[in-house]
């Protein structure tokens, strides 16, 4: 049969084919160059952006440093160890006032060795915490955790620190509005937390329905919530997880005014803005000889399993160990906004007003298995899509009690007994 014309020859596809090779290598290889520069640029910006983080860490912890009555003693520096005999220092079920967001155990975690860790500074020790001993420290007067539920998970550990300590007719817990308050009667103590997750106004003030899709912030307006914490002798603030979007909406005006004036900003510069808000309320309302500060810096969420060695689609969700790499600081970690925070206080010093930054971030990036994850109890309810893939409502972002949070509070208690309440520099 004849060959039609079209037709190749075994030596023509042979040469054919080898042709396409080497073009389709040719392309393969343009475009491997071309991606090649991205990728380094990729992987540099996330090297700097660690770098940075660490330069950050460094700064800070050298000034807690020198601020500490020893210059050898950082509290914040150090490694998780293991220990069942004498943690946690308290039982979940015992606690009266636990929050059911952080009520692991009872909403069905069997794992339970998150309780067990304890935080062991490299060259000096914590002192134990003795709720006793801080309780006649504090005898006849108020302390305030304001800020977000994260300030509010510090409030519930400090709570059920103290509270086993007291008769049950001796305490009691109530919430009126955005004011939370726990009394220790006996002593004539108030412990405190005021829901205030930016610090100045916003309209995610109400302490229930508060998860807004149109984040709107007042950032030079914070009387409203500042009245209610002129008169504490301990304050301790934190503002992060509520500013983490790329522009905030600023208002300037009131709610109620139709006159007001709404601008899209950078986030971290409406940041800068409400913190110097801030600042300047601090100078002219507190007390410098009564009134000790605080600032926590800010919590980690665990949301990114690639980063200490599991999958890229991992987050806490099941995550049962500590991190023990050492330094180890996620890429989502926002340094920058914690600078603005250290830039204010460092500002406030220079007009005699002293904050202590209580820099937590580090012992608690190692932490990954110690947060809620599918364990709490949720205020919205979970979808059918939901239930076959957990990992998709963990809550990386908040923590187990007995937990994290009570290390936070043993270090907050070293400052307030062991320090004077303040580590001036």
């Amino acid at each position: 049969m004849k060959r039609s014309e079209n037709t190749y020859t075994d030596a023509q596809r042979g040469t054919h084919m080898a042709n396409a090779n080497r073009i389709a290598g040719a392309i393969f290889n343009y475009r491997c160059l071309v991606a090649l520069p991205i990728v380094l640029l990729l992987i540099a910006g996330i090297y700097m952006k660690a770098a940075e983080n660490k330069q950050w860490m460094v700064e800070v912890e050298s000034r807690a440093t020198k601020n500490n009555s020893s210059s050898e003693c950082n509290l914040f520096r150090g490694r998780w160890v293991f220990n069942n005999q004498s943690y946690p220092l308290y039982k979940e079920r015992k606690c009266l006032f636990l929050a059911d967001e952080f009520a692991c155990e009872k909403y069905g975690r069997k794992d339970l060795k998150y309780q067990n860790w304890r935080w062991q500074p490299h060259q000096c020790d914590l002192p134990r915490f003795n709720a006793t001993i801080l309780l006649n420290r504090l005898r006849g007067k108020r302390l305030v955790f304001v800020g977000d539920s994260l300030n509010r998970n510090q409030w519930d550990s400090l709570v059920c620190l103290v509270e086993s300590s007291i008769p049950s007719t001796s305490k009691s817990r109530q919430i009126i509005g955005n004011l939370f308050t726990f009394k220790a009667i006996e002593y004539n103590v108030s412990i405190d937390f005021y829901w205030s997750p930016l610090l100045v106004e916003s309209n995610s003030d109400d302490p229930v329905n508060h998860s807004l899709p149109d984040r709107i912030v007042r950032v030079q307006a914070i009387e409203k919530h500042a009245k209610h914490w002129t008169d504490a002798d301990i304050i301790i603030f934190n503002t992060y997880l509520w500013w983490l979007r790329p522009k905030m909406k600023v208002l300037w005006g009131s709610f109620e005014s139709p006159d007001g004036i709404y601008k899209e900003i950078d986030m971290l510069r409406s940041y800068e803005m409400a913190l110097k808000t801030w600042s300047d309320w601090l100078e002219i309302n507190v007390n410098r000889t009564r009134t000790k500060l605080y600032f926590i810096s800010m919590s980690p969420a665990h949301l990114r399993g690639d980063e200490w060695g599991t999958s890229a689609n991992q987050n806490c969700y099941k995550e049962t160990e500590p991190i023990f790499q050492k330094g180890y600081l996620e890429s989502e970690t926002n340094q920058k906004m914690m600078r603005k925070v250290d830039s204010a206080i460092q500002e406030l010093k220079s007009r005699d007003v002293e904050v202590q930054l209580l820099n937590i971030t580090q012992l608690s990036e190692y932490r990954k298995d110690a947060h809620p994850s599918i364990y709490r109890k949720r205020r919205v309810a979970i979808t059918e899509d939901q239930l076959f893939n957990p990992r998709s409502y963990a809550d990386c972002a908040h923590w187990c009690l007995p937990g994290v949070p009570d290390t936070w509070n043993e270090i907050l208690y070293a400052y307030i007994i062991q320090y004077g309440g303040m580590c001036r520099n």
